[in-house]
């Protein structure tokens, strides 16, 4: 089943009426077609659209809607009796931050005033088979399903200018991408992709080196 029931229930939240969902428009088809223009819903795999934009961008506004889960529990289901035999709630809670690395794929298209992007925080319910390699079976376990339980809060990014949210406070003259992700309270990595971003958007810029490392400013 994969991502099917996410997907789905995300895409009836944001639109109920099945007139509205499943249009075609040039050689794709959209998720939802509205008044307020089309909206996509993908739940990972952010590059996977970038065609599809493309030609959407093209003629009307767009909005992606990408989810986090803030809150998850995980249900184990036994293979054999098709029964939930314990569920837990993760101890990792989902950040905005953390859809930093999908919007990469997008960057080009961040400041297109078309283009509109929203973070929607859920609590999910992921299932998973008990079907590992361990010997309690869940190590290397199958996931089965997403169900989302509800939404927690809907972030949207209308322009351009939004994505400065994603710049900490606190930020010296010069920084480097260490003091960023210290700052924003995320790994290096994530850090880097951050300020990749900001910089092609202009709200960041190089600023020398200290040592090896590079020097940024806001601008």
């Amino acid at each position: 089943m994969g991502e099917k029931t996410l997907h789905a229930v995300l895409k009836n939240y944001f639109e109920p009426f099945d007139d509205n969902q499943e249009i075609k428009i040039g050689g794709f088809v959209a998720d939802i077609v509205g008044e307020s223009g089309i909206i996509e819903i993908q739940t990972r795999g952010l590059k996977k659209l970038v065609k599809k934009l493309d030609a959407f961008l093209e003629v009307c506004d767009v909005t992606v809607v990408y989810p986090i889960a803030e809150v998850k529990w995980v249900s184990w289901l036994d293979c054999r009796t098709g029964e939930i035999v314990s569920r837990r709630k993760s101890p990792k809670k989902g950040k905005i931050t953390d859809a930093l690395y999908e919007l990469y794929n997008l960057k080009y298209m961040l400041d297109n005033p078309r283009f509109h992007f929203c973070v929607c925080m859920l609590e999910i319910d992921e299932i998973r088979y008990l079907n590992g390699w361990s010997k309690n079976k869940k190590r290397g376990s199958t996931r089965c399903d997403r169900i989302p339980v509800s939404v927690l809060d809907e972030i949207y990014f209308r322009n351009a200018d939004d994505y400065r949210s994603f710049i900490p406070k606190g930020l010296a003259e010069s920084f480097t991408s260490d003091d960023f992700a210290k700052l924003a309270q995320i790994d290096s990595s994530t850090a880097w992709t951050a300020l990749n971003i900001l910089r092609y958007l202009g709200f960041v810029e190089e600023n020398g080196k200290s040592g090896k490392r590079k020097l940024y400013c806001e601008k």
